[in-house]
Parts: C-alpha cells; structure tokens; sequence
C-alpha cells in the first residue's frame, strides 16, 4: 500500500468577513481528495497554535441545517481565529462522518424513522465515525505546525492526533446551541460517541432505549 502524502498545490490570500486569511489547496496521494488550510497570521513553530480540524459538511456549513452542529463549529472557530488574529482551520473533505453526502442523507432518513446518528451508520454498513486525521497531520507538518490548542469537542479526534505526532496542548471547547431539531443527534453524540458536551444543557430525547453507556440525557 502507498504511503499516505498530501502536496501543497496552491496558495492564495482570501479577504473573509473574519479577515485575511492565506488560503492553501492540498491533495492527498490516495483518494486525491482536495482538502483546505485556512491560515490566519504568522505561524511560530514553537508556540501552540490555535487549530480547528473541521470535516466537511454541506448540509451545516453551506446550507445551515440544524440537525447537526457542524456549521455553527465551523463558525465559532473561524470567531477565535479572528478574534486572536492568528490560527489554522483545516477542511478535510470526509462528508458525513466519512460516509459521504448520499450515505448520510439516507442516515438522515433512518434518524426520522426513529434511529439516532449512530445506529443510522451502523444499519448503512457504515462504521459510526469513518473520519481520520492523518491529512489534518501531515497538513500542520507542512505548515510548520507540530503543537496546537485544539478547538473540538471530540476526545478521540485528540487522541488520533497525538498519535500521529501534533502535540495537543490545550482543548478550546466549542459548546453548540440546542434547537429542537439538533437535541437529540447533540445527546447520541455525548452518549454513544463520548463527546465533551453537557447533556445538562440537553432536553430529555427519549434515548433510554439505544445501547452505548447507558446514561440518560438529563431532563
């Protein structure tokens, strides 16, 4: 099997409504997938930098949907970058958890009938979270960058990290707002995927029956 690579194909300065940002186009030597590094400021090498790792999401990020959290993820980062002047978000293109736009489109059909987010994947023949960090790795090694203050949620996007040489020396929670529509995707995600989210601040969705730790939302 090949050896995972990512090149640098293009840089470009981009004007956003957060400020400048040095934009750079990668593609990775597997599924030639081009994925992004946003780039705000100058990057020390020895300081921990301000990092997001964001997996694409048309629905949340372009369209603004509100079953999911990923939009507004994706907002809040770019609010802390702007607001320290300086930080890297990388987009690596794994739609859906690493499902893709189709599969989780039909997840999202299984959900209405009753599954949660998990369950959809895993009725799919989809693992429940397919995404992987070795991009986002090799990315920030490009870009100088081998310590960082992670903006996530998710404790084992921490772990994968570490594991593949980016030193995380700080978690920047990124804490979502609950709608009706997200509530009970917010809750599986705590209970079934151990994100850091505080299912206080969660209304009772009726999940007693799923498996995982077998906690219940508060009400």
């Amino acid at each position: 099997m090949r050896n995972l690579e990512v090149e640098r194909e293009v840089s470009t300065m981009l004007p956003t409504m957060w400020g400048e940002f040095r934009l750079h186009l990668y593609t990775d030597s597997i599924e030639h997938r081009e994925h992004l590094a946003l780039v705000r400021g100058h990057l020390d090498p020895l300081s921990a930098v301000l990092t997001r790792v964001h997996s694409e999401c048309f629905t949340g990020d372009v369209l603004g949907s509100r079953r999911c959290d990923c939009g507004e993820q994706l907002q809040l980062a770019l609010n802390h970058i702007a607001t320290l002047g300086q930080g890297i978000l990388i987009y690596l293109r794994q739609e859906g958890r690493g499902i893709g736009l189709r599969e989780k489109l039909r997840a999202y059909n299984l959900q209405d009938q009753g599954l949660d987010t998990v369950e959809a994947n895993l009725a799919l023949g989809h693992p429940a979270d397919a995404r992987r960090y070795d991009i986002a790795a090799l990315i920030l090694k490009d870009l100088g960058v081998s310590r960082v203050r992670l903006m996530t949620n998710n404790p084992q996007k921490i772990r994968d990290l570490e594991a593949l040489g980016i030193h995380v020396v700080e978690r920047v929670p990124l804490l979502p707002t609950v709608y009706p529509e997200n509530a009970a995707y917010l809750s599986s995600k705590a209970l079934r995927l151990n994100h850091w989210l505080d299912l206080g601040d969660l209304p009772h969705v009726g999940l007693e029956h799923h498996g995982g730790n077998g906690k219940k939302p508060h009400p």
